[in-house]
């Protein structure tokens, strides 16, 4: 219900975009948020958008560098990722929640829609 795009190779100081088809369900009111998994490590939160408001929460390291961003109409998600370093490289995980609480958005078990991730490669 969930498809992930956009991920691929790009060099130190690039950008991608990221992308959060939906479908299935009605996820326009509902809160989602990217998560990524580096190599040998445990997924962590990247950003969060809540439902009709568009309240966004990011990662502390990430601000500024990243924008989450969504189209209820297209019932999807986008990501924006500027300024990318090699410690970014990781495959990336949209998620959707089941309800509307904004509350805990950091933590992935909150979550009961994932997508099948994307992987993101920066070179050095």
């Amino acid at each position: 219900q969930l498809q992930a795009s956009g991920g691929g190779l790009v060099q130190t100081g690039g950008s991608l975009r990221l992308s959060c088809a939906a479908s299935g369900r009605i996820f326009s009111s509902y809160p989602m948020a990217w998560f990524r998994q580096a190599p040998g490590k445990e997924r962590e939160f990247v950003a969060f958008i809540s439902g009709s408001e568009g309240t966004t929460y990011y990662t502390d390291s990430l601000k500024g560098r990243f924008t989450i961003s969504r189209d209820n109409a297209k019932n999807s998600v986008s990501l924006q990722m500027n300024s990318l370093k090699p410690e970014d490289t990781a495959v990336y995980y949209c998620a959707a929640r089941a309800y509307l609480h904004t509350d805990n958005y950091y933590n992935q078990h909150t979550y009961a829609y994932w997508g099948q991730g994307t992987l993101v490669t920066v070179s050095s």
